[in-house]
């Protein structure tokens, strides 16, 4: 299993429109296959910060959905990121 987490940053009073903006995104990921979750939310304290959190079944189903990254628009309204993908070689469920 791979997750990518991490934030990037944008400017505050573009945030809501940004995270608007990347719902097509999301949603494409979620019907693409290995996709096992995918998120792209608002940070509830930091006004600029836009929190990243995707789990895929492999590293070959990242790489097939990812592409070239975020479109022209979404690339340029990003300040700042802080984004990795982890390999998960265990998982203990909580609930």
């Amino acid at each position: 299993m791979v997750i990518v987490a991490g934030h990037i940053v944008v400017d505050p009073q573009q945030r809501e429109s940004y995270v608007a903006g990347c719902v097509p995104v999301v949603e494409q990921a979620r019907r693409a296959p290995g996709c096992l979750d995918f998120a792209v939310t608002a940070d509830p304290v930091d006004a600029g910060r836009v929190n990243v959190f995707e789990r895929w079944e492999t590293q070959a189903a990242v790489e097939a959905f990812r592409g070239a990254g975020p479109g022209g628009e979404q690339g340029g309204a990003i300040l700042a990121a802080a984004v990795a993908e982890y390999d998960v070689a265990q998982v203990r469920p909580l609930t």
